[in-house]
């Protein structure tokens, strides 16, 4: 069965069989063979995955043994903070400042990032050198945001939040590169990401964002930690839709 996921990535970025060839220093047949299903020895799979910039247990999801997947993923956890207030403010701001490709944000309301002027002055920063930044935030008028303000006893608090983050971001909406969406989804997870790294901070009922933990990742050859919160970003991001901003 051909790698559709392997010839995929490298039609999105322009590499042929040849190019790969000569960047992996094997036969051009090769790279043919496995983008025809042979799957590639370890050192090839990694040469692969990461000259085309993605996970290799996305390209090849049935070639690592068990523990091998679980050490790789592990190995994705760079730290663990008990609760998001105990997160060092400063890491927030130079977090997403390594980014040079994508900045992600997916939360309900996520007041703390708008209401940090560095961090809005980051995200402008890293458009305007062409970056990709995209940032959805939980729909206000939504029922999943309703049940999350009775969860967390604090009843339209959560909508005025939302709203609140909105009018922060307002400065943000006409610069090229910077997209919002509205989410209608039960939010298991907020997700920020910069690049390959990702903070996720868990949700946990009846408690807000700010008292649970946060997991510091960064993706590693043969981990899926990192992929598997990806993928959900995007799956909330296609279902999301554009922002309308208020005149």
């Amino acid at each position: 069965m051909a790698n559709d996921r392997l010839r995929t990535a490298m039609l999105e970025r322009g590499v042929t069989p040849q190019d790969l060839a000569e960047k992996l220093n094997v036969d051009p047949k090769s790279v043919e063979r496995w983008v025809n299903g042979r799957t590639p020895y370890r050192r090839h799979r990694y040469a692969v995955a990461a000259h085309l910039g993605v996970d290799e247990a996305y390209l090849w999801p049935d070639a690592l043994t068990r523990d091998q997947a679980a050490n790789a993923s592990e190995s994705e956890i760079i730290n663990i903070f008990p609760h998001r207030w105990t997160v060092p403010t400063d890491l927030w701001r130079n977090f997403f400042d390594t980014a040079e490709d994508e900045i992600g944000v997916l939360v309900f309301s996520g007041l703390f990032i708008p209401e940090d002027a560095g961090i809005l002055r980051v995200f402008r920063r890293k458009a305007d050198d062409g970056a990709r930044v995209r940032i959805l935030l939980g729909d206000p008028t939504s029922e999943v945001v309703a049940q999350r303000g009775l969860d967390e006893e604090v009843d339209d608090l959560q909508a005025a939040r939302i709203r609140n983050s909105i009018a922060l971001y307002r400065s943000l909406r006409d610069v090229e590169g910077i997209e919002f969406r509205l989410h209608r989804t039960v939010l298991y997870n907020s997700i920020y990401r910069a690049d390959n790294q990702l903070l996720v901070n868990s949700h946990i009922y009846a408690l807000p964002a700010s008292s649970a933990p946060v997991l510091q990742l960064r993706a590693v050859a043969g981990g899926s930690m990192v992929t598997t919160y990806m993928e959900s970003f995007e799956r909330v991001w296609m279902g999301a839709t554009p922002l309308e901003w208020e005149s």
